[in-house]
């Protein structure tokens, strides 16, 4: 299915959206530290949120009980707050969606405590550098699967996993909107991009096999072979040249 077209007004409501998400992220970014709870970071978000006058979209959405996820390690995506401690050379997912004037957006960024290993640097920087070969793709006239095609090549060539079950996906209106946005497909194929539509692209690899699984929190999703996972997105106004990028500061 296409995707749904926003209105100027929608646009604007999330270009302001996406500039309080991409600040409380470098905020969040800039909190971690060692022998800090999951917990204690959820809580400084809601807080610095509030304070810039957003919204937590993801608290609440079908049950989810924190503001933002935190996905460490093996984690994936959807990780609860809780009481885990960050440790120094943890790799800690960030995934936070921001709902203003009625609009959502959404933005993930995977950063690494201290020094992380060469293998986690490599993995970090390929699936950082598939996010935005992939935004590169999304053009009015394009397909969904230019997107997922160009992501693809990019973290097979950096012999990573690719999380298959897992998608980007459009966003405003709601959290999850068409179109779905996987990170493997064919170039020319999918749905057609159009000027006005926003979606988030969101490659998530990891270093080993790429099956996963959910824990029993039923939200924690974590790589089944417990090797190392990343996960980066941003928000992006398609239009009919270069995306605008939402959640960049």
């Amino acid at each position: 299915m296409s995707g749904r077209i926003n209105t100027p007004d929608q646009v604007a409501a999330m270009r302001a959206g996406g500039q309080i998400l991409a600040r409380v992220l470098q905020y969040a970014v800039s909190q971690l530290q060692a022998g800090m709870t999951t917990a204690e970071l959820d809580a400084l978000v809601a807080e610095e949120t509030r304070r810039l006058g957003g919204e937590a979209a993801f608290l609440g959405h079908q049950g989810f009980p924190k503001s933002i996820c935190t996905s460490v390690n093996e984690g994936v995506v959807h990780g609860i707050p809780g009481d885990y401690q960050i440790e120094e050379g943890d790799i800690v997912g960030l995934d936070y969606g921001i709902r203003y004037d009625g609009m959502i957006t959404d933005a993930a960024i995977t950063v690494s405590l201290g020094d992380a290993s060469p293998q986690a640097q490599r993995l970090l920087r390929a699936t950082e550098e598939a996010l935005y070969i992939g935004i590169d793709q999304a053009q009015a006239g394009n397909r969904v699967g230019d997107i997922s095609s160009a992501i693809e090549r990019h973290l097979r060539a950096a012999n990573l996993g690719i999380i298959r079950e897992l998608a980007g996906h459009g966003v405003g209106e709601q959290l999850w909107e068409e179109p779905s946005i996987s990170n493997i497909g064919v170039a020319g194929t999918g749905a057609t991009l159009k000027a006005g539509m926003t979606v988030a692209i969101e490659p998530m690899a990891c270093l080993g096999k790429p099956s996963i699984k959910v824990l029993g929190d039923n939200w924690t999703i974590v790589t089944q072979d417990r090797s190392l996972a990343a996960q980066f997105e941003h928000t992006i106004l398609v239009t009919d040249g270069p995306a605008e990028i939402l959640t960049r500061v």
